[in-house]
């Protein structure tokens, strides 16, 4: 199964792209066809990446951002450096208090766009990896009421699943614009959505 999936990857035209187009990542495409539509991130604006390893979502908001911006990332995981001045990465888990402090200090005040294409440790058992993907994507909104700014904007990903709708329902209080969809960069098997909130309601 793993030499399967290696020769499909290689395969994968969004994958050899970001290698000849020196991106982190082939996740990489997913956060520029989602901004193209949504304008999610912007020049100036401060964005908080939660899970933010192999930094593919994280190179991309540096770009929008500009010199003017900031970004933080936050994984559990390593990174490679990126050499901006503007970007700052934090190792750790970000449901943790002091993490949380870290990143509060790094974005020095609130953020205008929190984003999140984390994926939980995957089983293989499609109802368990939902739920476990559900229950990072509450952890990450759960973060977004603290570190938010008003009129700010959120983007995770979710697996699709029984639970679903009670998220998006969750959600539709907290932003004036709500959406969900699936980038034509996401792999056509896999049961990923992204959840879109625009202008928080804080």
């Amino acid at each position: 199964m793993g030499s399967q999936w290696q020769v499909e990857k290689k395969k994968d035209p969004y994958y050899k792209r970001a290698k000849g187009e020196n991106y982190r990542s082939r996740a990489s495409y997913k956060l520029m066809q989602l901004n193209k539509k949504y304008k999610i991130i912007k020049k100036g604006n401060k964005v908080l990446d939660l899970g933010a390893a192999p930094g593919g979502w994280s190179q991309v908001a540096i770009e929008k951002v500009e010199s003017e911006g900031t970004v933080v990332g936050v994984d559990l995981r390593k990174i490679k450096p990126f050499p901006e001045e503007n970007y700052y990465f934090i190792r750790g888990d970000f449901t943790d208090k002091n993490i949380q402090s870290e990143i509060a200090e790094k974005l020095d005040g609130k953020a205008n766009a929190i984003i999140s294409d984390a994926s939980p440790s995957l089983s293989g058992i499609k109802n368990v990896d939902h739920l476990k993907s559900i229950d990072l994507a509450e952890s990450v909104t759960k973060l977004s009421y603290e570190h938010l700014a008003k009129n700010g904007n959120l983007l995770i990903k979710v697996f699709q699943g029984e639970e679903f709708k009670n998220l998006i329902d969750k959600l539709k209080s907290k932003f004036k614009v709500l959406k969900t969809t699936k980038p034509s960069s996401s792999r056509k098997k896999s049961s990923e959505m992204y959840v879109i909130g625009l202008k928080y309601r804080k």
